[in-house]
């Protein structure tokens, strides 16, 4: 009886997938690996430091596992999109998210940022990337997916998604595709609220399932289930997609036919806490087909997700199967990926790669982005005179990030020292987005005394003061150059502007390449995946 239950116990913690705060191990953290096994560790910038000690972190979690008797390695896994949704951080390369994939129109870009974005990850002990996001991003009101999509093409989105998880795949790296069933057309932020996607099946069949259709045929191995509501799929009012039986079981395993490991996105996120609650989620999700439950932070609600699986399973043979069905998948995933001689498990880590952020990747992704950058309309302005009596006004915006899962860390705004590699007679002036109307008339009279205005945006809203500010200096006759440094979809709130550039991610590289475009220093290639205007 003890040895059944002890049995159990592990099941259940293979399913877990769990967070923690520090770049060491909590002692609670090694007691749910000794205790109960837990599947998977999720981490997030809270945990990197420099690569040797993320490498120093990820060799602890595995030596743990392994005095816990595992018969297979831990997953460790991480959100590393690239661009505006990447953990790692200092010593790794800074590699072109989706969206400035997709502006490339070059699809073999993203099948080798894929092999680098897996070697990196791989090499400081982390086996499964939480990528390719293969969301439609049909609606640019959309708050969460936007430039983290490819585009708006389901054809796009499908090939440049297969291609990235080839690469990592080809790096021996795990992938997942993300958000199943789809949350490129949707309003409201799950990490908040419930989003619904009203449209019907047949449309769904069309877009929103159709990258990951394609997908699923070319190899998936994990698929990420989205906290979203579909009643064209679902009739029970309000069911998110990753607790509801018709989408995991009947749409994702059945219609689609996929074996693989499904995983919850994070069972904390207010569309799943403030309704059903964390929990019974956790058990709701497990009967609807869910393999691996995500609960990143808190470690009580952790152990107490643990005990509603193990007493719903204990009760209804149902969950005991599923339960046991979804360990089979889990360790036939591991299986195929993870093998402890693979492992570090010396005191000392081995030093890191040097292939982390170096050189050879580092030219990769300014290859990239130089083919990703977009000049979309250019009223004569462009390249600028580098002449020092050309007098330029720079506007900044803020640094706040804008969505719950991006890092504020890595939004690199400073267009002042991409500008001043080719022009020093210029003024930075701030602008927030609770700018009075006062400070926005006062700019504008500045800007009469400039040939021209560079503005850069990082994500606006048609009640964003820069809007008004645009106006302004244009009523002054003074023309400006646009650079929208996170969304294309900026571009349309602003009047027509004498020229837009686009970067479509606030990484430094692709900023100094943007501004050296706009002195004819160097070329924009890319073209619009989305429509913008």
């Amino acid at each position: 009886m003890v040895d059944n239950v002890r049995k159990l116990k592990h099941q259940i913690g293979q399913m877990l997938v769990v967070g923690f705060d520090g770049k060491t191990i909590p002692k609670h953290m090694k007691e749910m690996i000794h205790e109960y096994h837990i599947g998977g560790i999720i981490l997030f910038s809270r945990n990197i430091g420099t690569p040797s000690e993320v490498l120093q972190l990820t060799t602890a979690l595995q030596k743990e596992a392994k005095q816990a008797g595992y018969q297979q390695p831990l997953f460790i896994c991480i959100d590393q999109e690239n661009g505006i949704v990447r953990r790692l951080g200092e010593g790794t390369t800074a590699f072109p998210g989706a969206m400035a994939l997709g502006a490339t129109h070059q699809v073999e870009n993203a099948y080798h940022v894929g092999v680098a974005t897996g070697k990196e990850l791989k090499a400081l002990g982390i086996n499964w990337n939480l990528s390719p996001v293969v969301d439609v991003n049909n609606n640019p009101r959309n708050p969460v997916i936007g430039v983290r999509s490819f585009g708006e093409s389901p054809e796009q989105v499908a090939m440049f998604g297969e291609a990235a998880m080839k690469g990592m795949q080809a790096a021996g790296v795990i992938t997942t595709l993300k958000h199943f069933p789809g949350y490129g057309d949707m309003g409201v932020d799950p990490h908040l609220d419930l989003p619904v996607i009203p449209h019907n099946k047949k449309r769904l069949d069309e877009v929103e399932l159709y990258p990951f259709k394609k997908n699923i045929q070319a190899g998936a191995d994990t698929v990420m289930s989205a906290h979203v509501y579909f009643p064209s799929i679902d009739d029970e009012a309000g069911l998110p997609a990753t607790l509801s039986k018709k989408v995991i079981t009947g749409l994702l395993r059945e219609e689609l036919e996929f074996d693989g490991v499904v995983t919850t996105d994070c069972m904390e996120m207010n569309a799943i806490s403030q309704g059903i609650g964390t929990e019974k989620g956790a058990v709701r999700a497990i009967e609807a087909g869910i393999d691996l439950i995500m609960i990143s932070h808190t470690y009580k609600t952790q152990i107490r997700a643990i005990e509603k699986i193990f007493s719903a399973a204990e009760q209804d043979k149902s969950v005991m199967h599923a339960v046991e069905q979804a360990n089979k998948r889990i360790q036939r995933l591991k299986a195929a990926y993870l093998q402890w001689e693979d492992v570090h498990l010396l005191d000392t880590p081995p030093a890191v790669a040097a292939f982390v952020g170096g050189e050879e990747h580092e030219k990769l992704a300014a290859s990239v982005f130089r083919e990703s950058v977009t000049i979309v309309n250019n009223e004569g302005l462009l390249p600028l005179s580098s002449s020092l009596t050309r007098k330029i006004m720079v506007i900044s915006p803020g640094d706040e990030a804008k969505t719950k899962v991006e890092d504020k860390k890595h939004n690199d705004f400073s267009l002042s020292s991409a500008i001043e590699a080719y022009h020093n007679n210029f003024d930075v002036q701030p602008f927030s987005g609770d700018a009075s109307n006062e400070y926005i008339e006062a700019i504008a009279h500045k800007a009469k005394d400039y040939d021209y205005v560079i503005i850069g945006t990082s994500g606006l809203s048609s009640e964003s003061k820069q809007i008004k500010l645009v106006q302004r200096i244009q009523e002054m006759g003074i023309p400006i150059i646009a650079i929208a440094m996170k969304s294309p979809y900026d571009i349309a709130l602003l009047s027509k502007v004498s020229a837009s550039i686009f970067t479509y991610e606030p990484t430094a590289t692709a900023i100094q390449i943007a501004v050296g475009a706009l002195f004819g220093k160097e070329q924009a290639k890319g073209a619009l995946p989305v429509q913008v205007f």
